[in-house]
C-alpha cells in the first residue's frame, strides 16, 4: 500500500491567514467604536503577559494604529513577577524588533502571593489585585490615558456564567470601566473576538509565548466548567454563544428583578 501524501495549498492557507488577520482587526475596530475605547491623542498602555492574548491584541492595534481616523501612541508594558525561571530575554527582544515602545516593571509578585495563600489555593484573584496596582501605578508614571487588557469575548461570557451561578449576579467585564479611584480607563479590545480565533492567529504569527508557571495551569475549577459548558453549547448549537454576548449589551431593566433598575412600585395604570 503506498501512503498518499497530502500537499498543502500555500495560496489557501495564506487566504485563511488573511481572512483571520481582517475578522480581528474588523472586531477590535468595531469594539473600539462601540464603547468609544480609543480618542484622538490618547497613549495606549498595553499589557502584555506573554500570552497569546495580550500578544494579538497589540499586533491588531498596531495594525489598526496606521490606518485609524484618529492619532494614538501605543506603549507596550511587560510586569516581570519574578516567578522562578521566567525567560527574561523573551519580551525585550520582541518588543524591539517590533520597534514599539515598551517599558518592563520588575516587581516580586509572586513571593507575596506563594507567601500569603496556603498551598493548593487558587491564586488569581490575589495576583489580579497585585499586578493591577502595579499596572495603575506604572499607567501614571507613563501618562497613559488608556490601559488596554487581553481579555477577550470568552472571557467575559465566562465570567458573566460565573457570576450568574455562583454569586447570583447579573455582572461580566466591561468592554470600558473606570478605575475606582476615578484616575483611570481600563478598556478590552478583544471584546468581541472569539479565543479560537487568538490561538489560530498566535500559531500564524508564531508568537514567543510564555507560560504562566504561577497561574496559568491552575485554573478555577468552577470557570473551567463554565468555559466547558460554553464549548458544548457552541459545538451543539452553533450562534448561542455570539447570541448570549448580544445579549449582554440589549439588556431590558423593565423585564428584570431589579427595582434599582426601574421603578417597578411607581407602575400605575
Amino acid at each position: 500500500m503506498h501512503v498518499v501524501k497530502l500537499h498543502r495549498d500555500p495560496r489557501k492557507e495564506d487566504y485563511e491567514a488573511n481572512k483571520l488577520a481582517k475578522r480581528l482587526r474588523r472586531q477590535v475596530g468595531e469594539a473600539i467604536a462601540d464603547f468609544g475605547m480609543i480618542e484622538d491623542g490618547d497613549r495606549v498602555m498595553v499589557c502584555l503577559s506573554g500570552g497569546k492574548d495580550s500578544y494579538a491584541m497589540l499586533d491588531v492595534l498596531m495594525a489598526l494604529q496606521e490606518k485609524a481616523p484618529v492619532s494614538f501612541d501605543l506603549v507596550a508594558v511587560n510586569l516581570d513577577q519574578k516567578q522562578p525561571g521566567f525567560p527574561q530575554h523573551v519580551l525585550p527582544q520582541y518588543l524591539q524588533t517590533l520597534g514599539v515602545p515598551f517599558r518592563i516593571v520588575e516587581q516580586d509578585t509572586y513571593s507575596i502571593v506563594k507567601r500569603v495563600l496556603p498551598e493548593g489555593k487558587t491564586l488569581c484573584s490575589l495576583c489580579s489585585r497585585l499586578r493591577r496596582g502595579v499596572l495603575y501605578r506604572v499607567a501614571g508614571e507613563l501618562r497613559a490615558t488608556k490601559i488596554a487588557l487581553g481579555h477577550h469575548r470568552d472571557d467575559i461570557l465566562a465570567t458573566f456564567f460565573l457570576n450568574l451561578f455562583f454569586a447570583g449576579k447579573l455582572k461580566a467585564m466591561p468592554a470600558k470601566l473606570k478605575s475606582d479611584d476615578g484616575r483611570h480607563i481600563v478598556i478590552r479590545p478583544l471584546a468581541y473576538v472569539r479565543e479560537d480565533d487568538l490561538s489560530a492567529y498566535a500559531v500564524e504569527k508564531d508568537f514567543p509565548i510564555i507560560p504562566c508557571n504561577l497561574c496559568g495551569s491552575q485554573e478555577h475549577l468552577q470557570r473551567r466548567q463554565v468555559r466547558e459548558l460554553l464549548r458544548q453549547w457552541e459545538k451543539q448549537h452553533p450562534g448561542r454563544v455570539e447570541s448570549i454576548l448580544h445579549a449582554l449589551g440589549d439588556v431590558r431593566p423593565s423585564q428584570l428583578l431589579d427595582p434599582t433598575l426601574f421603578d417597578f412600585a411607581g407602575l400605575r395604570p
